[in-house]
C-alpha cells in the first residue's frame, strides 16, 4: 500500500480561471477538484515558481489557506528539478506523489510527473503522462492505485450532485485510496467519455434523482411517468445496458417506487403482513390520489379513505421536480379548491405524533435511526391556523417545517425497534435498494408506527461518520460479493 498515491501538487499556472478575486474561490471547478483530494486523505498543494510578487503570493497562500491546502515554493517548475525539491518538503510522506505542470508542447495540456519518496525521504525514478484536461486527475489517481495494489480492489464510480458529493466526501466516504474492505472511489465525470472512465469501474453508485430534467405522471389510476435524464445520464445507462463488467449498486427500476409517493403509499400497504394481534403495528398513512382539488365527490372519497381533517397533501411527484416538496395541511374542505400544491397530488393521513421523527437508515444489512423534532400535534396546528383565518399551511418540507411552540411538551413515545427493524428489512426486499432511508411517526394512542416517507441513498448525516460510513462500505462490497456469487 506504500505506492498508492498520497500527494498531488498543481501548478499555479493550472489554476488561472477565476482565482484573481478571492470571491470565486468556492466557485472554482479546479479548487472543488483538489477538495475532493483533500477529502481522500491525499496531500494537496499548489505550487509557484520564484521569484513572485508578494501580492500574487499572498493571493496563492489565502486561497490555499480557504481550502487547507499546502503552498510550495519551488526555485523551479522542471519536471526534472522539482521532485527533489517536493521530496524535502514532503519527506513526512511516504507514497506516490503527483506533480502536475503545462505542458510546454501545449497537446496534450498538462503533464503529469509521479514519483514515490520512501520511507528514508529517498526519491525514487520518476514517470510521466499527459493528461488532456485537469478532470482526467481522478481518473489517473485510480489507475495506479489499481496498478500499486495488483489491481485487487473494487472500484467503485460516483455520480450525484456537487454539493451531495461534497457532504458525502467530507465524510471520508468517497476515498481514492483503498478502503479497509478494498474499496477505491472515484468520481465519475460528464465533462470526459464515460466509457473511458468505466472501463476502470466494477460498481456504479449514483443518486439518479440528481440528474433527472424532467418527470411527466400519467392522469390514470395507475401510476406511471415519462423520466427524461440529463444526457450524462442517459450516456451512463446505455454503457451499463450494453456491457457486463459494471453493475449498479441499486439499479434505476429500483429506484422508481420512491420517486412517486402514489406507488411507494401503494407498497407500504404491505407492512400490515408484518403485524401480530395484541402488539402496536407497523402500517402506512391512509392516503388518497387526487387529480383535481375541485372532485364534486372530494368528501365521500376523503371519508372512504378514512382521512379527516386536517390532512397533509404532497405532490405524488416525490423528488427530481422543483415543486416536488411543496406540500400543504388543510384545515377546512373548501379550501382544497384554491389550493397550489402540484397536480397529481397524494392526500395524507395527518398523525399526531408528539412532535417527534424518527429517521430510519438502511445501509445493507445494518439499520440505524435518529430521533428529529418534527411538525407539532393537530391541536395546536388548529389553533395556530385560526388566527390566520383557518387558511392551509403552505411549505417547502426541505426548506422549513411549522414547529410546536418552546413550551410545548409531546408525550413520551415508545419505539418498537423490532417491529421497524423488520419493516426495513421487508422494505428492503420489496423494493430491491441497498440504501434508503424511511420516516417513521408513533401515533399518540394507538402506539401505531406509520411510515410516512421513504427515500433513496439518503445523507444518514444523524449516525455517526465512524459508524456510518463503514457500514456504507460494507454495504457497498457485499452488494458487489453477491453479484460475483450470482454471476
Amino acid at each position: 500500500m506504500g505506492e498508492v498515491v498520497r500527494g498531488v501538487i498543481v501548478d499555479r499556472a493550472l489554476l488561472q480561471y477565476g482565482i484573481e478575486q478571492p470571491e470565486n474561490f468556492k466557485s472554482n471547478p479546479t479548487l472543488s477538484l483538489l477538495r475532493k483530494l483533500r477529502f481522500s486523505d491525499i496531500h494537496t498543494a499548489i505550487s509557484y515558481e520564484l521569484p513572485l510578487s508578494d501580492e500574487q503570493v499572498n493571493l496563492l497562500q489565502t486561497m490555499a489557506e480557504l481550502h487547507s491546502f499546502k503552498c510550495l515554493a519551488l526555485s523551479a517548475s522542471s519536471s526534472d528539478i522539482a521532485p527533489s525539491e517536493i521530496a524535502q518538503a514532503w519527506a513526512h510522506i511516504s507514497g506516490t506523489i503527483l506533480y502536475l505542470v503545462p505542458n510546454q508542447d501545449s497537446s496534450p495540456k498538462i503533464s503529469c510527473t509521479y514519483f514515490s519518496i520512501a520511507p528514508d525521504a529517498a526519491l525514487h525514478k520518476s514517470n510521466r503522462i499527459y493528461m488532456d484536461k485537469l478532470e482526467e486527475l481522478p481518473l489517473t489517481i485510480c489507475r495506479l492505485n489499481k496498478k500499486a495494489i495488483s489491481n485487487n480492489v473494487v472500484t467503485v464510480g460516483y455520480v450525484m450532485k456537487p454539493s451531495r458529493e461534497e457532504d458525502f466526501a467530507k465524510r471520508g466516504a468517497f476515498p481514492m485510496c483503498p478502503t479497509p474492505n478494498g474499496l477505491i472511489f472515484l468520481p465519475l465525470t460528464f465533462e470526459l467519455p464515460i466509457a473511458t472512465q468505466l472501463e476502470e469501474v466494477d460498481v456504479i453508485l449514483h443518486k439518479a434523482t440528481d440528474e433527472i430534467v424532467s418527470i411527466e405522471l400519467n392522469s390514470s389510476s395507475e401510476p406511471s411517468y415519462r423520466i427524461d435524464y440529463t444526457n450524462g445520464m442517459q450516456e451512463l445507462q446505455r454503457y451499463i445496458k450494453s456491457q457486463n463488467h459494471c453493475f449498479e449498486v441499486d439499479p434505476l427500476n429500483s429506484i422508481y417506487p420512491v420517486l412517486d409517493r402514489l406507488k411507494i403509499q401503494q407498497i407500504l400497504l404491505g407492512l400490515e403482513d408484518l403485524n401480530a394481534a395484541g402488539s402496536c403495528k407497523v402500517r402506512a398513512p391512509h392516503f388518497l390520489k387526487v387529480n383535481s382539488f375541485d372532485e364534486p365527490d372530494l368528501v365521500q372519497r376523503l371519508h372512504d379513505a378514512e382521512l379527516s381533517l386536517p390532512s397533509i397533501v404532497k405532490p405524488q411527484v416525490a423528488c427530481g421536480v422543483a415543486d416536488a416538496h411543496s406540500m400543504a395541511i388543510v384545515f377546512r374542505v373548501e379550501d382544497f379548491k384554491h389550493l397550489s400544491v402540484p397536480l397529481p397530488a397524494v392526500i395524507q393521513e395527518y398523525i399526531d405524533h408528539s412532535s417527534t421523527l424518527f429517521k430510519f437508515y438502511v445501509l445493507g444489512e445494518r439499520v440505524f435511526h435518529a430521533v428529529k423534532k418534527s411538525i407539532p400535534n393537530a391541536d395546536i396546528l388548529i389553533k395556530s391556523s385560526e388566527k390566520n383565518g383557518s387558511k392551509p399551511l403552505l411549505f417547502d418540507s426541505l426548506k422549513s417545517l411549522p414547529t410546536a411552540p418552546a413550551n410545548s411538551e409531546g408525550r413520551d413515545l415508545c419505539l418498537d425497534l423490532g417491529l421497524v427493524n423488520k419493516a426495513a428489512e421487508w422494505l428492503s426486499k420489496m423494493l430491491g435498494l441497498t440504501i434508503f432511508g424511511f420516516d417513521v411517526v408513533i401515533q399518540e394512542g394507538s402506539g401505531d408506527h406509520v411510515v410516512v416517507d421513504v427515500n433513496y441513498l439518503p445523507s444518514f448525516k444523524e449516525v455517526p461518520d465512524d459508524v456510518a460510513v463503514p457500514a456504507f462500505w460494507d454495504a457497498i462490497k457485499k452488494k458487489v460479493d453477491s453479484k460475483v456469487v450470482k454471476q
